[in-house]
This record gives structure tokens, sequence and C-alpha cells, in this order.
């Protein structure tokens, strides 16, 4: 499996989830998180439409241009590492995916958390995402940024202590679980620039199963169904907001700032790794 010092690989979601759930130290490092880095930044090129080019990780990928056509290829030596550190308001901060547009700076950032047990403190992990948000927006308050929270589904049992307990055996969430998600609630939706610089512009958090054979999926009822904080609608979000800010609102950049389209015959297209999403494909 993927390897913290490896480059970014093109990973099926629920690859790049086993990867963290199954991680067998039960440490809070990097290695068992940067699968999901991956994952991010591969979709951010294949269903949103960036230039493989201006991420970090530098997803690997290449594209052939073919008399007008963009064709978009699994390129497996393209692959990059590391994170790209951006000048905030207070502080510089690495951030995990970032989407950086020539002349024009850090348009789309997503930040990743993993947390394996220890739910009790959430609440750190709270603080810490305020604070990396509202420093980010202080420098650059049109940036689209994104948070994603990803915790191991620990079922209570046996020899599992009560504050590593995510699920009870009656299936419902544990206590410490609800209530960050509530809080997480109140930092997501960020809208225009002007809004309030603590919020983010989307926000995810997902519940994932560590046992077979179902290790790397969901738990599917949660967050709720109405919940804000479902993954399946964070990346809509970004794309929304980075078209509404550096698109829409600035024609004169737009062949700048727009996002790519991919024609259909590209060899990423029907691929199972993007089950879960549709890529960005140009009109016939």
């Amino acid at each position: 499996m993927a390897k913290a010092a490896a480059k970014c690989e093109w990973l099926g979601l629920q690859d790049a989830l086993r990867a963290f759930v199954q991680c067998e130290s039960g440490h809070q490092g990097a290695g068992h998180i940067k699968p999901l880095h991956w994952y991010v930044a591969c979709r951010l090129v294949i269903e949103g439409g960036f230039d493989p080019e201006d991420i970090t990780p530098r997803p690997p990928f290449s594209i052939r241009g073919e008399g007008g056509r963009r064709i978009l290829a699994y390129d497996p030596p393209r692959g990059g590492m590391g994170e790209r550190t951006i000048l905030g308001g207070l502080r510089t901060k690495a951030v995990d995916v970032v989407v950086t547009r020539n002349g024009v700076g850090p348009v789309v950032a997503v930040s990743t958390k993993g947390t394996l047990n220890a739910f009790r403190n959430l609440t750190n992990r709270m603080e810490e995402a305020v604070g990396d948000c509202t420093n980010l927006h202080i420098a650059y308050p049109a940036l689209v940024y994104g948070f994603l929270h990803v915790l191991r589904a620990t079922r209570e049992a046996p020899g599992v202590e009560p504050n590593d307990v995510a699920v009870h055996r009656d299936n419902t969430v544990a206590d410490n679980v609800r209530r960050y998600h509530d809080v997480l609630v109140r930092l997501a939706g960020r809208g225009d620039i002007r809004s309030e610089a603590s919020k983010y512009e989307a926000v995810a958090l997902a519940l994932v199963d560590p046992d077979p054979p179902s290790a790397g999926e969901f738990t599917p009822a949660f967050p709720p169904k109405r919940s804000p904080l479902r993954l399946s609608d964070f990346f809509d979000r970004l794309y929304e907001q980075y078209d509404q800010r550096f698109v829409y609102s600035a024609p004169a950049l737009e062949t700048t700032t727009r996002r790519l389209e991919w024609d259909p015959e590209s060899p990423v297209v029907g691929d199972s790794r993007i089950v879960h999403y549709a890529p960005r494909l140009a009109s016939l």
C-alpha cells in the first residue's frame, strides 16, 4: 500500500480510505492519510477540470492535444509529492492539496484530517480548523477552501476503550462524534468573499468502516441525509464557488481560470477508480 514518501497515485476512494482505517500503528502521523490527499488531487483533475500542472501534489496524468481536443491519460511517472505552503494572514500554512493559477495565486485548497481513536479530542481539531481557515482567508479572501475529516468507525466491543468508540452496538453514533458534526456544520457554507473568514466553503465529515468485507466504505447513516457535511456534496460546492469567483465574476481572466473539459475518448473515462463521480467531458 501507499507510503508517505511515495509519489501521488491514482486511487479509488475505497482504496484510499482502506489505507487510512487499516493503519496498524494507530498513530496520527501523515502516512495513513496521504492516499486520501492523492484521491482529492486526482478527482480535482478528472471531475473538476483542473490542469494537473496547477495542483500540489501533482496528480499522475498527462494531457495530449489533438485538433483542439484534450485527451487525459494516466501517466504514473508524472505524479508528484509534497504539500504547498501558502502565505497566510498570520503565518504560513502547509496545505495538503492546493490548486494554484499562474498570475492569480492559490484558488482552491483542501485540508484533510483523519482520526483513528481518542474521539474526545475532536474539539482540538475544531480549534485547529477554525484557525487554519481564518489565517488563509485573511490573506486570500477569494480562496475556495475545503475541510475533509474522516474518522475510523470503530464499533463498541469488548476490549475497545470507551473513548475510542465511534459507533455503539445499536448502530447509534457516539456523542463525541455527533457533537463534533454539529460544530462543523457551523463552519461550512462560506458563499462570498466578504463572508466570515472563519468559515470554509465546503466541509465534509465521514465515518469509515475498518472491518472486512466493507473496510474503506462509509457508514451510510452518518452524517444524516440532510446534513451539509456529506462527501457527496463536497466537491460540487468547491467547483460552484470557484466558478462564481474566478470565472463568472472575472470574465477578463476566463481564458486563464476556466476549468478544462476532457475528450470523451480519454483513457481515464470509464475506469473503475471514478465509480463515485463523473469525469468533466467536452460536448461532442
